[in-house]
């Protein structure tokens, strides 16, 4: 791709000072925030096309990743039916389709099928379209469903009768999509309504069946705006549970008797800064997963339903391991099993509860990941569970906890010439700059030279605790198959290595993350995977924030960059609390109003350290509805570095219109935006074959 003589996008200035502890910023471009503004709409349609001016001439090689990408995808295809009461439900895909057909099957396999909802149907001629999750009534004839047509991730709740499928006239706006939970009456509803402001659910609202909406109750209100709220039916179905976490600060759950709609939730553990905890109900007893007493890695209680307010009766079932992180847990009949991760992998822990005896499940790949599935009843000895690793697709294992049998109900089927045993997967050890060990997942097509001479692609997130694990990525083929190599960093700021993995990557230590990605990278070119000028580095929204900052720091290391949806004005959002989000984060990233933070916030913040230098190429993507992460921030950014940056080389950005922070809706609409960013990247290790 070439831009000389494309004339780039231009947007006008219009200062603005920001003061605050006795310092001033300048921001140029703080007007884009004006979302409704004819000139910012002008300005964002000006940066695609001149995207597209600059990508033309690759256009025909962007054409054929989307449809080598779509093409290994099963058009005709279903998931593994999961039993829930009487019936199986699943969801298929039409040839065509960009959305799942959800449906059930009452007894067996060989039942006749029942369309609960067909999303091809409800989304067509849509712009954008999403299903929030769906909950049916205990007598399994009445279905409540959220729908979001603008990406906002404001979802409209329907409710529909499976009988006769006719829909009730009422709807529920601006719920959290998927948090929703009925009474066992069959006709008492619960939902959480979100602020229009900070889009931050905020309060919990009864609905009864085919009464007007005017008319629903205000059951709780969320005061605190640095908590977000859950609320769903608890496995057991016995209580309908809220739930209020300030990530990676404190949890409060309220209960409420499912056969008593009416009733009040009621706290089970009370708020306390420091204590995080889950719960679990089974039979007459509760299950805690819990940190209280210094365990940073969470141990396991348990307590009787009458005695939860008393901690002096909580009991350890599991106890404090400093090595080994407790994920989740999930309870049946006669065993119990521990979702654990231990040097960064996960494992599944069975331990049979009347003879005490334990094992874990074998994998047997060097870098994986799995997990619980869906197992809605507890009299069963079948363990549902998902395994992926960066060479194995997706696959549903029915796990006997007695005998250790695994059955494959379904391997994600890849389309084509596709065989994992012509890849290989690496699982090393990265030394930082600290002495810290940094793990480093790996996956390169047999054949490749691993002599300094290979293009790779460096993935990474680290933020919020989430573990960015090694699963395999039918797109991601793409490049594999063209000699690219692709690594996961497993940074802190992540929670792989246990919870101190994350406490060690955000507020005043957040600079690990950066220097974590970078000692990668460095890593990677001295140990000839790569060189600097075949590095790409890839991350999106806190990852584009990581993006931003390594560009920034060492621009030097990275042929291109792709910051997805990317924070990267970090402290001017940070001090704003009208703008949606800002309020929960502050323990993640600090508080601006306070000057230590300020500061500390300031010396990495991307925008804000935009300097006159060179940069890498870089294609920056955002959605005009995002809601996590708004539009304006990469626009100011992409503004800010076109003003300073002392190169020749590519700065795109894209903005998708009609979607927000999760892109396009649809299973191949969404593949658009990869075959674009994998061309842009293609293109500059010169592979348009």
């Amino acid at each position: 791709m070439k831009h000389d003589g494309i004339a780039t996008p231009i947007v006008q200035t219009q200062p603005k000072e920001l003061s605050i502890h006795g310092h001033t910023r300048i921001d140029n471009y703080y007007w884009l925030n004006e979302r409704e503004n004819p000139e910012v709409l002008a300005y964002l349609n000006a940066e695609n096309h001149y995207l597209d001016q600059v990508m033309a001439p690759i256009k025909p090689f962007e054409e054929k990743l989307f449809q080598e990408m779509k093409s290994r995808i099963k058009e005709q295809d279903e998931s593994v039916p999961v039993k829930d009461g009487n019936y199986f439900y699943y969801a298929r895909f039409i040839e065509g389709g960009e959305y799942p057909i959800y449906c059930r099957k009452k007894g067996s396999f060989d039942a006749p099928e029942e369309i609960l909802l067909d999303g091809n149907k409800l989304g067509k001629n849509k712009k954008y379209f999403n299903i929030g999750g769906y909950e049916i009534t205990d007598n399994e004839e009445i279905m409540a469903y959220g729908v979001d047509t603008v990406s906002r991730r404001n979802y409209t709740v329907r409710f529909k009768n499976l009988q006769t499928g006719k829909l009730y006239k009422e709807q529920i706006k601006n719920t959290e999509g998927g948090s929703y939970a009925w009474a066992s009456d069959n006709k008492t509803f619960f939902y959480i309504l979100r602020d229009q402001q900070t889009l931050l659910g905020y309060q919990v609202w009864r609905h009864i069946l085919g009464t007007d909406v005017k008319s629903d109750v205000l059951v709780y209100e969320e005061k605190d705006n640095q908590f977000y709220m859950g609320l769903g039916r608890m496995k057991s179905k016995k209580y309908i549970a809220i739930g209020c976490d300030h990530n990676g600060v404190s949890t409060e759950y309220r209960l409420l008797d499912a056969a008593k709609p009416m009733g009040e939730f009621k706290v089970f553990s009370e708020r306390e800064r420091g204590h995080e905890y889950s719960i679990e109900h089974f039979e007459d007893k509760f299950y805690i997963k819990t940190n209280q007493d210094k365990a940073i890695n969470f141990k396991l209680m348990e307590v009787k339903e009458n005695q939860v307010a008393d901690k002096t009766k909580w009991k350890e079932v599991i106890p404090h391991r400093k090595e080994v992180l407790l994920e989740s847990i999930e309870v049946f009949e006669n065993h119990l099993v521990l979702q654990e991760r231990k040097e960064g992998l996960i494992q599944l822990r069975v331990i049979n509860q009347t003879t005490k005896e334990e094992h874990y499940v074998d994998f047997g790949e060097p870098a994986y990941d799995a997990y619980i599935g869906a197992n809605h009843e507890f009299n069963t000895n079948i363990l549902r569970f998902i395994y992926t690793s960066l060479t194995t697709p997706g696959s549903t294992f029915d796990y006997n906890l007695d005998t250790q049998a695994k059955e494959l109900k379904k391997e994600q089927a890849v389309i084509g010439e596709f065989n994992k045993n012509n890849y290989v997967s690496e699982r090393v050890f990265v030394i930082a700059r600290d002495g810290v060990r940094i793990p480093l997942s790996i996956v390169y097509k047999k054949g490749t030279q691993l002599d300094g001479k290979a293009p790779l692609l460096q993935y990474s997130y680290g933020s919020y605790g989430y573990s960015t694990d090694a699963t395999f990525s039918s797109v991601r083929l793409s490049l594999l198959d063209r000699g690219f190599v692709y690594a996961i960093a497993h940074i802190r700021g992540g929670q792989e290595m246990g919870r101190e993995w994350y406490d060690n990557g955000k507020m005043f230590k957040k600079i690990n993350t950066f220097n974590d990605f970078i000692d990668c990278s460095e890593f990677l070119i001295a140990n000839k995977y790569c060189s600097p000028d075949k590095l790409f580095a890839m991350g999106g929204s806190a990852g584009g924030l990581l993006m931003g900052a390594i560009a920034n720091m060492r621009p030097d290391l990275y042929r291109g960059i792709v910051a997805s949806v990317p924070f990267v004005d970090v402290v001017t959002t940070m001090l704003d609390e009208s703008i949606p989000l800002t309020t929960g984060e502050f323990d993640e990233w600090g508080n601006p109003k306070n000057r230590d933070s300020y500061e500390y916030m300031l010396s990495y913040s991307p925008y804000d350290n935009v300097e006159k230098k060179d940069y890498p190429n870089m294609l920056v993507t955002t959605g005009l509805h995002d809601s996590q992460v708004q539009y304006f921030e990469p626009a100011k950014w992409v503004a800010k570095l076109r003003t300073f940056k002392t190169d020749s080389h590519l700065l795109l950005m894209y903005i998708d219109m009609e979607a927000g922070h999760g892109g396009a809706s649809g299973r191949f609409a969404s593949l658009k935006l990869i075959a674009k960013e994998y061309a842009f990247i293609l293109d500059l290790a010169n592979i348009l074959g």
